[in-house]
């Protein structure tokens, strides 16, 4: 694969991971580098595990990659997207009671969740005869450098404007959208 289609999958693989690091941001509010950096980190390395898993699944597993996919991811997100709707209804500004979604349960089920698409890549590279080594690393580091990028970007929103009071309802509402956003691609819908 060029190095120019590469990049260009690889940024479109993170774009998901990216909406998701924003709303992370700015859910947070004050984000350390630790955070920054699990989130990155994590997401990054789902990214660039899932085409090494898609690949070695090869053509036999694509019917169910195909099929379920996008009920897979659209059920993570909408779990996680629903729990922080819930969250942000249940506390006011003043408590600190949030859960953290760079951590724990959380964490895994976003980073599966923002990664299945490069599953079905990895398939596909596998069917096309093609390496996934290179990919798979140029895939992850995109994936990891847009999450921090995301997350500071988030962050900053949040701090210099009215959002940081609606924060967590737009972490659930974006996080709801790419959930629905991956069902419409799919063809759910029609």
């Amino acid at each position: 694969m060029e190095t120019p289609a590469l990049l260009a999958l690889a940024v479109a693989l993170a774009m998901d991971a990216l909406a998701v690091a924003v709303a992370t941001g700015c859910r947070l509010r004050t984000v350390s580098a630790r955070q920054t950096l699990r989130l990155a980190w994590h997401f990054g390395l789902f990214q660039a595990a899932m085409p090494i898993a898609g690949w070695f699944m090869g053509q036999g597993i694509r019917s169910f990659v195909d099929a379920w996919a996008h009920w897979i991811a659209f059920g993570l997100l909408a779990f996680i997207g629903l729990k922080m709707l819930k969250e942000a209804f249940e506390h006011d500004d003043a408590e600190c009671g949030m859960a953290d979604p760079t951590r724990g349960t959380s964490l895994i089920m976003l980073s599966v969740a923002t990664s299945i698409d490069a599953l079905a890549v990895g398939v596909t590279l596998s069917m096309l005869g093609l390496s996934i080594w290179m990919p798979a690393a140029v895939i992850g580091l995109v994936c990891l450098g847009l999450t921090a990028a995301g997350v500071q970007l988030g962050r900053v929103l949040a701090a210099s404007s009215a959002l940081s009071r609606y924060a967590e309802i737009l972490g659930g509402a974006v996080l709801l959208g790419i959930g629905f956003k991956i069902l419409h691609e799919s063809g759910v819908f029609g």
